[in-house]
This record gives C-alpha cells, sequence and structure tokens, in this order.
C-alpha cells in the first residue's frame, strides 16, 4: 500500500465534494487509489471534525421533493447552521435561496394560470356548444339531401328516366 501525504489525501476527498461531487468508485479510478482507502480517509476526516459530504448525487439531479425538502429544513437556521447543513448536504446556500425563489415564482404563476384556466375553460365551452349546433344543422342539411336523392332515384325509376331535366 503506498503513502499517501496528508495534501494528497485532502485532494482526493476534495474532488468527491461539490463542485465535482465525484463518487469514491470515481476518484479512486482516475487517481489509481483504493475505493476502501478513500471511504476510510472520509471517515477519519469527519472524526477530525471536517464535514464532508456523502450525499451521492449532485444537488442539480435532486427531486423536486428533496429541494422543498432542503428549503423547509433550511428555513429557520442561522447563517452558522445554514453553512453547516450545507457543507454536510454538498450544497451551496445560494443554491437553496435560488430554489425558494424559484418555488415561490412557480407558486404564483401557478395562480395566475389557474385563473386562467378558468377563463379560458369558459370560452372552450362556448366554442364546443356553437360547434356542436353548426355540426347538428349540418347533419340535418345532409339528411335531407340524401333523402331527396333517393327520392329523385325512385321517381327516376318508376317514370323510367335517368335525364335530370324531366
Amino acid at each position: 500500500m503506498g503513502f499517501y501525504s496528508e495534501e494528497r489525501k485532502a485532494a482526493l476527498l476534495k474532488m468527491m465534494l461539490p463542485p465535482l461531487s465525484l463518487t469514491a468508485a470515481e476518484v479512486a479510478r482516475r487517481e489509481g487509489c483504493s475505493d476502501m482507502s478513500l471511504h476510510y480517509w472520509r471517515k477519519q476526516a469527519a472524526a477530525r471534525g471536517s464535514q464532508l459530504s456523502e450525499n451521492k448525487q449532485p444537488a442539480e439531479s435532486w427531486s423536486a421533493e428533496s429541494k422543498l425538502t432542503a428549503i423547509i429544513e433550511s428555513s429557520s437556521l442561522s447563517e452558522l447552521e445554514l453553512g453547516e447543513y450545507c457543507r454536510r448536504k454538498g450544497i451551496f446556500p445560494e443554491q437553496i435561496n435560488g430554489w425558494r425563489k424559484a418555488f415561490i415564482a412557480n407558486s404564483s404563476n401557478h395562480q395566475a394560470l389557474k385563473k386562467g384556466v378558468a377563463g379560458e375553460s369558459k370560452e372552450d365551452k362556448n366554442r364546443i356548444r356553437e360547434l356542436e349546433r353548426e355540426l347538428r344543422r349540418k347533419d340535418a342539411a345532409l339528411a335531407e339531401t340524401v333523402a331527396l336523392l333517393v327520392l329523385r332515384k325512385k321517381l327516376n325509376a318508376y317514370w323510367g328516366s335517368d335525364d335530370e331535366g324531366t
């Protein structure tokens, strides 16, 4: 087993933190060390008090529920507590603020969209009613035309004439 200096260990562990957020296996493959060593070094750093992220997925791929949970959990924290929370989760305070603003913007847009949809649905219902009325009228006209053509054909068959002039 090779000897790694503290600086080298810190550099390898830093690769596992944001913005790279690589997994231990990826760092081990890139740098040619054991992933078990990386896990051990991370555990040692955590025991020393260094807050290293154990989050496996980058913050960009978090689900909406996870983001909302982070917003709620961090809403009552002081600035120092927020920093510690973010280090633990592997995110930045700016990301939480951005998520909060996006959530608020989407909530207000949803209310405006809901009001707009209600108005559109009323207009759509009126348009559908008009189209159905027009369709019934055209169906009746078509039925009348078919009846006239059938009667004309029967009349021509009765009189023995196929010309349309008589």
